[in-house]
């Protein structure tokens, strides 16, 4: 078997879907845990049964940290960790916060950015 005949890798997969709009985490046919990123066996008992499942998008901050850039390389801005409602954990931007503006715990819900090359930021969900 040569590595084409294996199709394409869990990466490729996921940028797949997003490209298709869909926002995807893997789930263990063996232990039900979910997995990200992607990866070709489960993180929490090694299975191989891993299968896609669409992502609610619902989720929580984390952690957050500001990081400062000067403007010509973007100006400052945020990244957080983001607990999901699936049980993973990401490492992502909030959008429409500054780079201290996104509060520990807050609600978020994921969209799908960035055309030809997408990539899953959040939103802060108003209470």
């Amino acid at each position: 078997m040569t590595l084409e005949d294996r199709g394409p890798g869990p990466d490729a997969i996921y940028r797949e879907e997003l490209l298709a709009g869909r926002f995807t985490v893997q789930t263990c046919g063996d232990c039900g845990q979910s997995s990200f990123p992607p990866r070709v066996f489960c993180k929490h008992c090694g299975s191989a049964a891993l299968t896609r499942v669409e992502a609610s998008g619902d989720g929580v901050v984390y952690s957050t940290s500001a990081v400062r850039n000067r403007p010509d390389k973007g100006g400052d801005h945020n990244i957080a960790l983001v607990d999901l409602a699936e049980g993973v954990r990401l490492l992502t931007r909030v959008d429409g916060a500054g780079p201290t503006e996104v509060p520990i715990g807050a609600r978020v819900k994921a969209r799908i950015v960035g055309g030809d090359v997408p990539h899953v930021v959040f939103d802060l969900v108003k209470e």
